[in-house]
């Protein structure tokens, strides 16, 4: 049986270098390449552990402590929060590669001895050298989107003088439909959504690129977002069309959230 060490040490490099520079990306780290780079090398010098007898409890905590050590050398040291996060993403990421190529390797793989590679080029080298990046590459994406769609999110408390509802809000920045006689922003919500209110109905002209018509709106006593800001003369319009993004009720327009930070 043939070990080759320095195969072994370059898959590991490899191994440790995407998951430090997905932390890196997906927590916008500003980080150079070369500490990320040291950062990996010195990660994958642990791999010489294989070769020694040693419990798995002391195996546990010395790879805890070289994961901090990596992370100290690839991000710096701000504070603990911040040491924290990025050792949390790190493991993160850890299990999504480590367990989409085990799940692979076990599809695909036309055999497999133990857990190190051995003369035999395995299913297991071609997945890390090709798949592994194009993983982490779809993961950081989804990531991102899931982060830039979510900040979009709010909680929303909309008071009338008879009753209050509670929704969650999506800011859409391309809504700014306001009332044009008094500059009033507009929340869009299925009708469905809000009983019949005390408040008398107004028709606002509304314009788009397909069509032109009047929204039958009501005015709201005030809005609470996220319960840290208050907004008054806000109007509800109501739309039929169901709202399709994922959890939300209504759709909150660009002027509500001037100012805020949530």
């Amino acid at each position: 049986m043939k070990i080759y060490v320095d195969f072994v040490l370059f898959l590991n490099f490899m191994f440790d270098f995407l998951l430090l520079l997905g932390v890196s990306i997906l927590l916008k780290r500003n980080s150079s390449i070369n500490r990320i780079i040291l950062g990996a090398f010195f990660g994958s010098l642990t791999t010489l552990l294989l070769f020694f007898k040693i419990s798995n409890l002391v195996l546990f905590l010395f790879k805890f402590i070289v994961s901090i050590i990596m992370i100290l050398i690839s991000f710096g040291f701000k504070d603990i929060k911040y040491v924290f996060k990025n050792f949390i993403f790190l493991y993160l990421l850890s299990m999504v590669l480590g367990g989409t190529l085990y799940g692979l390797n076990i599809q695909f793989s036309y055999k497999k001895i133990g857990l190190v590679f051995f003369q035999d080029v395995s299913i297991n080298v071609i997945f890390l050298i090709v798949v592994a990046p194009i993983i982490i590459y779809f993961y950081l994406k989804q990531m991102n989107n899931l982060k830039n769609n979510y900040a979009n999110y709010y909680r929303i408390r909309i008071n009338f003088a008879d009753k209050e509802y509670k929704f969650i809000g999506f800011l859409d920045t391309g809504n700014k439909l306001k009332d044009p006689y008094f500059n009033r922003p507009i929340i869009l919500i299925n009708k469905d959504k809000i009983k019949e209110s005390n408040s008398s109905k107004i028709l606002i002209p509304y314009s788009t690129i397909t069509e032109n018509g009047l929204l039958e709106c009501v005015t709201a006593s005030c809005v609470y977002i996220n319960d840290i800001s208050v907004k008054q003369n806000v109007l509800i319009g109501f739309i039929k069309e169901k709202i399709t993004i994922d959890g939300v009720d209504c759709i909150l327009q660009t002027k509500l959230l001037e100012g805020i930070k949530c």
